[in-house]
């Protein structure tokens, strides 16, 4: 199925035919709404129909309300699932162990400890000990951090920061062209266009020169920016593609757990991730939400081998076959020394991910801030535990500063990232709103120490439900230049005051039910 946009481009309108919900989408949306409607109409009649089958199903409910109490699930996320339980007898509870959580089939394990059995080794016990004694605190959110995701300490990384996405295109593709070995690329969205069709005739260049290329794309985030079938042109050209949890029409929270990572690997020592998805908006080629402001960066040096590491776990647990290469996927490789200390890290849902890695790292970085802590976020959707960090933080003296949109991509859920402002202010926290457009980028910034660049918003969909990435640093050059943007950024937003904040009583019941149910949203 197709659409027609206009959009503007260099000053100018341009109309453009784009893929809107491809017939696959549709069916399989179609077959998860039969599925889950024959499940719980098939349980129904047996109540009405059989006789105490009713007993069993009041039964099966006060199980399943006691499980979400007793559970170690997050507060905020138990309320929502109470609710539905309580006030939808059968179906509250049936909804709730068809998509309260993922469940992995037995061979995806299996991959799993497979692919792991194979990831790099690495001994960083000397760099922990170099680092504990210029900072025991840095020590110890780097070895949290690195046990939480299963990742590794790094130092003699360069970095390159990205204040704009078209930076960012320039430098990955001059990057593209120099491949010799291999490229991997993982990215939510991808969409034909300017940006991706550059990349493409590279890649498709490459991969006729024996260049190994493999790409991953959402199934889900690249709806109705690609063809349903795109994996299998791409395959054509030469480069093996496979699209992210493709979407089945099973009854299950295939819906949710996506991947919203960004990760591009050429010949495993060169590394991009950050806030960018390829697609023309990103750059400013498109004019959607006025200025589109992301970030990213480019590390160089032996710390990509995380980030091979969790493309490859991604790709692998998507693919037929256990992925094999012919290629050092993990070359030694030094930077040229630069300072600092470097974990990229991946971050998802349980099970793979026992703890949310990416919520547990801003915490640390509030815990440890006494001057200021920076945030730039596109939403602003948390729980209380995530809240309370970020007013501990103020109300112990930190400046804490959080840039958000104001020009919003959505309007449902920027009523819903406005509804914290109130709270976060009397608190002494500093919100403002990128006057200029759509603030995109995911980036944290504490004290010209520590700093958090990656794919992590602020909301449920990033902290709790999706594949994340992202790229820890302590006193990294990079740093200077991710402190300069946010200043920059600073100066080109607004600074929301209370008598912004007035609303009517039918926005205010909007958002408090809203609100209630943003875990499962």
């Amino acid at each position: 199925m197709k659409k027609t946009i206009s959009y503007k481009a260099n000053k100018k309108t341009v109309e453009r035919t784009i893929n809107y919900i491809p017939v696959r989408y549709i069916i399989a949306m179609l077959i998860t709404v039969v599925e889950i409607a024959a499940i719980i109409g098939i349980v129904v009649a047996l109540c009405y129909f059989v006789p105490y089958f009713y007993i069993a199903a009041f039964l099966t409910e006060i199980g399943c309300v006691i499980k979400i109490i007793a559970s170690d699930d997050n507060p905020d996320y138990k309320v929502p699932w109470l609710l539905f339980v309580l006030i939808l007898p059968i179906v509250g509870f049936m909804l709730y162990f068809i998509f309260s959580s993922r469940t992995l089939q037995k061979k995806f394990v299996r991959r799993l400890n497979d692919l792991k059995s194979q990831a790099y080794e690495r001994e960083d016990s000397a760099e922990f000990a170099a680092l504990a004694a210029e900072d025991p605190v840095a020590s110890t959110q780097a070895r949290m951090l690195c046990r939480i995701s299963e990742a590794h300490l790094f130092t003699d990384t360069k970095q390159t920061y990205f204040p704009l996405g078209e930076d960012m295109m320039d430098s990955l593709l001059v990057d593209l062209k120099r491949a010799e070995r291999f490229i991997y690329m993982e990215y939510f969205i991808i969409e034909e266009g300017k940006f991706w069709n550059s990349i493409l005739e590279i890649l498709k260049e490459k991969a006729s020169r024996g260049v190994e290329v493999k790409l991953v794309y959402d199934d889900i985030g690249c709806m109705s920016t690609l063809p349903g079938n795109y994996a299998k042109t791409l395959k054509k050209l030469g480069i093996e593609a496979t699209p992210f949890s493709r979407l089945k029409g099973n009854a299950d929270s295939e819906f949710n757990n996506r991947s919203h990572r960004k990760i591009t690997v050429i010949d495993g020592y060169i590394g991009y991730t950050g806030g960018v998805n390829i697609a023309d908006e990103y750059i400013n080629e498109i004019v959607r939400f006025g200025h589109w402001k992301d970030t990213a960066i480019r590390l160089e040096g032996e710390a990509v081998w995380e980030l091979t590491k969790l493309f490859l776990t991604d790709y692998g647990i998507n693919v037929k076959e256990l992925p094999r290469s012919e290629h050092d996927l993990y070359p030694s490789y030094t930077a040229g020394g630069e300072g600092g200390y470097v974990v990229p890290f991946g971050d998802g849902p349980k099970p793979l991910y026992e703890r949310n890695v990416g919520k547990c790292v801003i915490q640390n970085m509030l815990a440890a801030a006494t001057e200021y802590a920076y945030m730039t976020t596109p939403y602003l959707i948390i729980d209380n535990e995530l809240c309370q960090s970020i007013e501990n933080a103020a109300l112990r003296g930190v400046r804490v500063k959080i840039i958000v949109p104001h020009i919003p991509d959505k309007k449902m859920v920027f009523g819903m990232t406005r509804s914290y402002y109130a709270r976060l202010m009397k608190a002494g926290v500093e919100i403002y709103e990128y006057e200029r457009g759509f603030i995109h980028a995911k980036s944290y910034l504490v004290d010209d120490r520590y700093a958090m660049i990656g794919t992590i918003n602020l909301d449920y969909r990033s902290l709790v439900h999706h594949f994340e990435n992202g790229v820890w640093l302590y006193r990294c050059e990079s740093i200077k230049d991710l402190k300069a943007d946010i200043e920059a950024t600073l100066s080109q937003s607004i600074k929301i005051t209370p008598e912004m904040q007035k609303t009517n009583l039918m926005q205010k019941f909007i958002r408090s039910i809203v609100r209630i149910f943003a875990p499962l949203l």
